[in-house]
């Protein structure tokens, strides 16, 4: 089975187009995400590149952009290959970012599917729950 689905969420004091800003802006997301540079033009079809160095070790993970609307939710592939699994799309994440505003705050939730097991489901999420955690206190500080 490698139907376990990962959810992390949070709420962001700040208006949805400042988290859509931070969740697309290769600067900003070097900040919140492990030190990640990220390289696309976020448009449908594209790739997307993450670099950076984990653990003493260099990394450059990768994926495709599958759909993007404006300010509310971003759909992509990633494959990393420090997961030690081979190139092939059934090792592929899909990751989908939805954003909905109420009020000014701004409700961020994040899925990563194709996790072979619960375990697996729970260590992502808590790792997504730390980038959503540096995401909601760099767009704080900045609104």
């Amino acid at each position: 089975m490698t139907h376990h689905v990962a959810i992390a969420e949070t709420d962001i004091d700040a208006p949805r187009s400042e988290v859509w800003g931070a969740l697309t802006d290769p600067d900003q997301i070097q900040k919140y995400m492990f030190g990640s540079r990220v390289e696309t033009d976020w448009k449908p079809g594209s790739s997307i590149i993450w670099k950076g160095e984990y653990e003493g070790k260099e990394y450059e993970d990768k994926g495709e952009i599958l759909e993007i609307e404006h300010e509310r939710r971003l759909k992509l592939t990633h494959f990393s290959p420090m997961s030690g699994k081979a190139d092939a799309p059934e090792n592929y994440h899909t990751l989908v970012y939805e954003l909905r505003e109420h009020d000014g705050v701004t409700h961020v939730s994040l899925s990563q599917d194709n996790n072979p097991t619960e375990e697996a489901a729970e260590h992502s999420r808590a790792n997504w729950e730390k980038m959503l955690s540096a995401l909601k206190e760099l767009v704080e500080r900045q609104s």
